[in-house]
């Protein structure tokens, strides 16, 4: 899933947008965070889950310390450290940033996904996105010459992979078999897309459905005076099919 995107360059300011974006959508248990080495997403997850705490005064003279934010007990956040050699990833480790080794360790073993710190999903994903979406190929003539409507046509594009597109690790092995037309092999195997397996919906959508999907009226009502299409308007989580249209 990909739960948040920001479109922009690698800033600070884009960094603590994307986390806000992130904490908007959940809900509102922390994660276990893993990036790269951009500096930006340590204070963007401090200025996020972050805690204030006021330092105590060495001594009886002088003015208090300012208050400052830590990082709470749960929250756990972990870089991958890539070391190349002539253009050539040679090894790679991690740095904990937040968190004790020990509880990312017995997180680790308790998830579904993966066993080590890596950035392998993102990195996967990034070039789905570009496979799928000619906006996002490094040389074509199908650029997006504003923001504005290359946001738009992510969403579209996300929209579909979430929806519309079955992903193979995700397919379910049926109770019984199906026999299909013919004498063609059983069906043994259920399509299932990342909305199905997040609990979004029930079944792979149409693109019929996808579009004729009827948009929540608050949204409609303030899509105007929105710069962007992720704003804080409550959870409009697609939970049920789309009308059928006449």
């Amino acid at each position: 899933m990909v739960v948040a995107f920001v479109v922009g360059k690698r800033t600070q300011e884009n960094a603590d947008l994307l986390l806000q974006r992130v904490l908007q959508v959940s809900d509102g248990s922390i994660p276990f965070f893993t990036s790269d080495q951009l500096s930006a997403y340590e204070s963007a997850l401090l200025h996020t889950y972050g805690q204030w705490m006021q330092p105590s005064r060495q001594g009886n003279r002088g003015a208090h310390p300012k208050p400052r934010q830590v990082a709470p007990s749960n929250l756990l956040y972990a870089q991958v450290v890539k070391q190349r050699e002539q253009g050539r990833v040679k090894d790679v480790s991690y740095r904990i940033v937040f968190g004790q080794e020990e509880q990312i360790e017995q997180y680790l073993k308790q998830s579904s996904a993966s066993r080590t710190v890596n950035t392998s999903f993102v990195e996967r994903d990034n070039l789905t996105l570009r496979q799928g979406n000619r906006r996002l190929t490094r040389k074509t003539n199908g650029f997006t010459k504003e923001v504005p409507w290359l946001e738009k046509q992510l969403w579209l594009s996300l929209a579909y992979y979430h929806f519309v597109l079955p992903h193979q690790s995700l397919r379910r092995l049926l109770p019984e078999a199906i026999a299909t037309r013919g004498t063609g092999t059983e069906k043994r195997w259920e399509a299932v897309t990342p909305a199905m397996a997040a609990g979004l919906t029930d079944h792979v959508w149409t693109t019929a459905e996808l579009l004729s999907y009827r948009v929540p009226a608050q949204f409609l009502d303030n899509l105007e005076q929105l710069e962007t299409l992720f704003p804080p308007l409550g959870n409009f989580a697609a939970t049920q099919p789309p009308p059928q249209s006449d």
